[in-house]
């Protein structure tokens, strides 16, 4: 698995049980208003909706909460004016690095995340000078427990996974993403478990980062995920999944 996939997965396991649960919380509302203004309060006609739904869920965010997040992306109900942001640069060892954020306030959030960079030693950049290096993606990450990866992968490959990759009981399924749900619902029905499923910006290639450098590219990531206004990062570093894991628990 990319370096970047397994950080994904480590940080999705944190936030479940992430003290700043309210923070987490924020997010998630944020993406749900954001889906229901750009396609509709719908979850049955919202793809995007539907899955920031779920994972509000999966967060165990009040159903009250989730239903005024909905009516404030569509006008039903009061509430900030958000817009999305995207914002792109560089970090430690040359990783490229993109940002999206929601926010009522682009000055605000644009200083708040150069501050960021810098600190971190990094440096934002101009519009488009690392998008080029990524492309959108569905991404699963999924545990087979007692089924067979590879009966798993083949259910995956018949519904339109682009890309599979299997470590022990470990499976990571890239797929378009027009084929995220098909391919979801074909993994489920082999009666496996989801562990993070996500719609992202996956890069096309990767930078190998060494273990004495790793900290810093995990503090920058840390920092900006931390932010109040950013929803998702992306980057595309490469760090072996034993330095990763023993990394990521002193970050």
């Amino acid at each position: 698995m990319s370096g970047h996939s397994k950080w994904a997965g480590i940080k999705h396991k944190k936030a479940i049980v992430d003290a700043k649960r309210g923070q987490a919380f924020t997010k998630v509302a944020r993406e749900i208003t954001i889906a229901a203004k750009e396609g509709g309060g719908s979850t049955d006609g919202n793809f995007r909706l539907r899955l920031a739904v779920q994972k509000a869920r999966e967060a165990n965010m009040p159903a009250d909460k989730i239903k005024s997040a909905v009516d404030r992306g569509t006008g039903a109900a009061a509430g900030e004016r958000l817009e999305e942001v995207r914002y792109e640069g560089y970090g430690p060892a040359g990783v490229a690095i993109m940002v999206d954020a929601v926010t009522d306030n682009r000055n605000r959030t644009s200083a708040s995340l150069k501050h960021l960079f810098s600190k971190y030693g990094g440096n934002l950049g101009e519009s488009n000078s690392v998008a080029w290096m990524f492309e959108r993606k569905g991404v699963l990450d999924v545990d087979a427990g007692k089924q067979d990866p590879d009966e798993v992968s083949l259910a995956a490959i018949e519904a339109g996974a682009e890309d599979i990759q299997v470590e022990g009981k470990s499976i990571e399924i890239a797929t378009r993403p027009n084929d995220f749900e098909k391919v979801r619902q074909a993994v489920e029905a082999q009666g496996v478990k989801v562990e993070n499923a996500e719609l992202t910006m996956q890069p096309k290639t990767t930078v190998a980062v060494e273990e004495d450098k790793a900290p810093a590219v995990l503090r920058l990531m840390e920092a900006l995920e931390e932010d109040d206004d950013v929803q998702q990062v992306y980057a595309n570093f490469d760090i072996p999944a034993d330095v990763l894991e023993r990394v990521s628990a002193q970050v």
